[in-house]
């Protein structure tokens, strides 16, 4: 039976993302960055406004850029580039670090306009997202519902199930050979008990774990980049190489070609920093801004600390280790990043498993708000406790579950079809998103306070529009 699922799943997904959302994906991002004027060189604005901005909000900009990180940063980062190294080869890092850059003025076209068509709840809180977006500009209220409902299942699959599976199986696999049930009673007890602190006590624990979660792998990463520096230089060139040229199996990496390195690459970009997937800019929309601009800039920082720097180094770290040690194989990419860890012995070991652990809670966390606020718009407040109820449960049968190429399988089906009304979404405002631009970023108006951000029909029929 599971076989059979498998099957149809990686089927359906392999159509999918055989050609359709990797220039579906990559033509928005080239097309995005064209029209905005190549947004990526606003990197450094977007840092500096990382603690600034005074609108009306529930949270700040860095606490939304956190808990989006939250949600982006975990085992796509780790498990999801091993696999992508596994199956495309190492040229597959190169189009996930080349997604990165692109993807950063897709992050920062859908979340703008999650700002731009923001609103509120019956409770007065402030919610948003592409779902509003769809429905307000577009106009068009029946693709607003299937993004919302694929939203809602899909966070099952990229934010929770794998999440879950990818940590219970290191752990299983380590020297502590934590059984996978113990992982799983666990992760119930700790997510569900910031559930029910809602919004505000999902973005208090994000904002202290991200930073530190990050720069604890990211030094794993470093040591094993220096115990093995002469291989450094040419795992990069091997990289960029394989990005160009078919591969044949050598040197303990598997063969590939150019589009499956593509295919791979773009796949677990999009895995990784959901640029064009529409899930982070469902916490841009209750962040304190004074305008649409201002938090777009700092949303599109994101992708590149997620994809063009975590993402990149664990690739680079993987190739490396590879091509120094004879006997880690590019076989098994879910436990790869944990065999490349152990060169360095238990430290490394322990490492990657706090660093996994830590990465995997921050991501279910961030992921059952995008969930909650999906099913809100579907359903009302009424579905969100059971729907949390539901999603301590299934983080249980994701540390369980047995089979994890059916969890992975799941999650890039889902990861597809929520992100095609999500780009149709930003192709058919690209009007708004150019007036507000320029409005606001070419016109040098970055500070100055848009009073009409959640009164709806401001929203619609904003003046400068």
């Amino acid at each position: 039976m599971l076989e059979s699922i498998d099957t149809l799943l990686e089927s359906a997904s392999g159509f999918l993302w055989g050609y359709i959302l990797i220039f579906a994906l990559l033509g928005t991002h080239l097309y995005l960055t064209c029209l905005l004027r190549f947004p990526q060189r606003h990197f450094f604005t977007g840092l500096r406004l990382y603690f600034g901005g005074k609108g009306e909000g529930q949270i700040s900009q860095f606490s939304s850029l956190m808990v989006s990180l939250a949600a982006n940063v975990g085992t796509g980062n780790i498990v999801g580039v091993a696999v992508a190294v596994t199956s495309g080869g190492p040229g597959a890092v190169f189009w996930c670090m080349l997604t990165g850059v692109f993807g950063m003025a897709t992050r920062y076209a859908e979340s703008l306009l999650a700002i731009r068509y923001r609103t509120r709840d019956a409770q007065g809180n402030i919610i948003g997202g592409p779902m509003y977006a769809i429905e307000k500009g577009l106009k068009c209220k029946w693709l607003a519902v299937i993004f919302a409902a694929v939203t809602a299942i899909a966070a099952f699959g990229i934010g929770n199930l794998t999440q879950a599976n990818a940590v219970s199986q290191v752990l299983a696999s380590s020297s502590l050979q934590v059984p996978t049930w113990v992982t799983g009673i666990i992760m119930v007890l700790l997510v569900g008990a910031v559930l029910l602190g809602g919004l505000q006590g999902i973005s208090r624990v994000c904002t202290a774990l991200v930073p530190t979660m990050a720069i604890i792998y990211m030094v794993g990463c470093a040591a094993l980049l220096i115990t093995n520096a002469s291989f450094v230089w040419p795992a990069i060139c091997h990289i960029v190489d394989s990005a160009f040229h078919p591969q044949a199996a050598a040197g303990g990496f598997i063969g590939s070609t150019i589009m499956l390195a593509m295919q791979q690459g773009v796949r677990r970009g999009l895995f990784s920093n959901e640029a064009g997937l529409g899930s982070s800019p469902i916490v841009s929309a209750p962040s304190q801004t004074p305008n649409t601009v201002q938090h777009a800039l700092v949303a599109s920082t994101g992708p590149f600390w997620d994809t063009v720097v975590i993402c990149t180094l664990t690739g680079v770290t993987l190739t490396t280790c590879i091509m120094a040690h004879a006997d880690i194989s590019s076989t098994n990419g879910e436990l790869l990043t944990y065999a490349s860890f152990a060169t360095l012995g238990s430290i490394g070991s322990w490492m990657l498993t706090i660093s996994l652990a830590a990465f995997v809670v921050s991501t279910i966390l961030g992921w059952s708000y995008f969930g909650e606020r999906a099913l809100e718009y579907l359903g009302g407040r009424r579905l969100i406790y059971p729907y949390r109820v539901l999603w301590v449960i299934i983080a249980f049968a994701g540390c369980v579950i047995p089979k994890s190429s059916i969890v992975w399988n799941f999650a890039d089906l889902a990861n597809g079809l929520m992100a095609l009304p999500n780009l149709i979404c930003m192709i058919g405002l690209s009007g708004v998103l150019v007036a507000e631009t320029r409005y606001y970023l070419w016109e040098k108006r970055l500070f100055e306070v848009d009073p009409t951000l959640i009164s709806e029909k401001n929203n619609e029929n904003s003046e400068k529009n």
